[in-house]
C-alpha cells in the first residue's frame, strides 16, 4: 500500500506510532501558524477525493466512540455525508451516519469514496490536543483523502497550533448485508433513552442473553435477563410517557447475546431517543438519535442477529 510521509522542516522529526504491525500513523509535530487552518490547507495543490471540515472535532470523535468495539472501520462517503461501519463476527454491525450538513465543508469529487482505517488510531489523533472542554476552546479538524493507496490526512488546529496526522488506509471490505428493510419490520417502538438506561441498570447484566418481547397485547414491550440473581423482567406499557411510538403487529420473543449488545450502550449513553425494531426473522435494529455539541442530529444504528427464537 502506498504511503506518503508528511513534509517536515529542518530539525523536525516524524513520530511513527504503530498500533498494528501493518499500520502506522505519522504525526507532524505541533507548530505555530499565522493563518487559520482552513485558509492554510486551501493553499495545498493536491487534488483530494474527499475533504471534510469541522469547527469542533469532538462532534466526530464522540459519534465514532459510540461504534468503537473493533479496531477497523469502513468509511463510505457520498454527497449525502459520511457513513462509518464497524462489524463483529458477522453477527453485529454498527453504523454511524454523519450528514454532510453537519460539516462546515464537505467536498467529494466522486459519487462514492471508500476506505478502511484503524479506528483506534484515528480517535487517538482526534484527541491529540487532549480533547479540551474549556469554554470557547475547541479543536478544528480538516480531514482529507486523495484516493486509493493514499493515507487519510488530518489537519488539527487548536489555539493557533496545527498538528498534521497521516494514517494508513486499506481497501475497504464489503460490509455485511443484513437485508434489514422497512417492509419486513414486524414490530417497532421508540423510547426515550433515559428509560432504556434505567432498564439496563435494573436488569441483571450477568445474563448471557437479553430477551426482548414485543406484542400488540400485554406485556407489550418487555426486556428479560436470566443471570446469577435469577430472572428479571422490565415492562413498558404501550401508553407509557417514555414511549413515543408503539407499533406491534404480532407477538415476537427473541434472545440476543448480551456480549453483542453491550457495545451499543456507548451509543445509548449519548442518545436522547432510541428506536427498537425487529423484522420477520427476529433480527434487531437499534437506532439512536444523538445530538452533538452544537445541537445537530446524527444517527447511530446497530444490527444484531438473534441468538435463538423463543416460542
Amino acid at each position: 500500500m502506498r504511503m506518503n510521509h508528511p513534509e517536515v522542516g529542518e530539525g523536525q522529526e516524524v513520530v511513527a506510532a504503530e498500533r498494528l504491525s501493518s499500520e502506522k500513523v505519522f504525526v507532524l509535530p505541533k507548530h505555530s501558524v499565522t493563518m487559520p487552518l482552513s485558509t492554510q490547507s486551501q493553499g495545498d495543490n493536491e487534488e483530494y477525493a474527499l475533504v471534510a471540515s469541522l469547527d469542533n472535532a469532538r462532534n466526530l470523535s464522540n459519534i465514532l466512540k459510540a461504534i468503537t468495539f473493533k479496531d477497523h472501520a469502513i468509511f463510505t462517503a457520498t454527497p449525502n455525508g459520511l457513513k462509518v461501519t464497524v462489524e463483529d463476527s458477522k453477527c453485529l454491525q454498527a453504523n454511524a451516519f454523519i450528514q454532510a450538513e453537519i460539516f462546515q465543508e464537505f467536498t467529494i469529487k466522486e459519487d462514492l469514496v471508500g476506505f478502511q482505517v484503524n479506528l483506534t488510531v484515528l480517535l487517538d489523533c482526534l484527541s491529540i490536543f487532549g480533547g479540551s472542554t474549556l469554554p470557547g476552546m475547541s479543536t478544528a479538524l480538516r480531514m482529507c483523502y486523495r484516493g486509493y493507496g493514499y493515507p487519510l490526512t488530518l489537519f488539527l488546529e487548536e489555539g493557533g497550533v496545527v498538528t498534521v496526522c497521516k494514517i494508513n488506509t486499506q481497501e475497504p471490505e464489503e460490509p455485511i448485508d443484513f437485508d434489514f428493510c422497512s417492509s419486513n419490520v414486524t414490530n417497532k417502538v421508540i423510547l426515550m433513552s433515559e428509560s432504556l438506561k434505567e432498564a439496563f441498570s435494573e436488569l441483571d447484566m450477568t445474563s448471557e442473553v437479553l430477551q426482548i418481547t414485543m406484542s400488540p397485547t400485554q406485556p407489550y414491550f418487555r426486556l428479560s435477563t436470566f443471570g446469577n440473581s435469577g430472572n428479571a423482567h422490565y415492562d413498558y406499557p404501550k401508553d407509557s410517557e417514555m414511549m413515543e411510538l408503539f407499533r406491534c403487529s404480532k407477538t415476537q420473543t427473541n434472545r440476543y447475546k448480551m456480549s453483542l449488545l453491550k457495545p451499543s450502550t456507548k451509543a445509548l449513553a449519548l442518545s436522547c431517543k432510541v428506536s427498537v425494531r425487529t423484522d420477520n426473522r427476529g433480527f434487531l435494529s437499534l437506532q439512536y438519535l444523538v445530538r452533538n455539541d452544537d445541537g445537530q442530529i446524527c444517527f447511530v444504528e446497530y444490527y444484531c442477529c438473534p441468538d435463538e427464537e423463543v416460542e
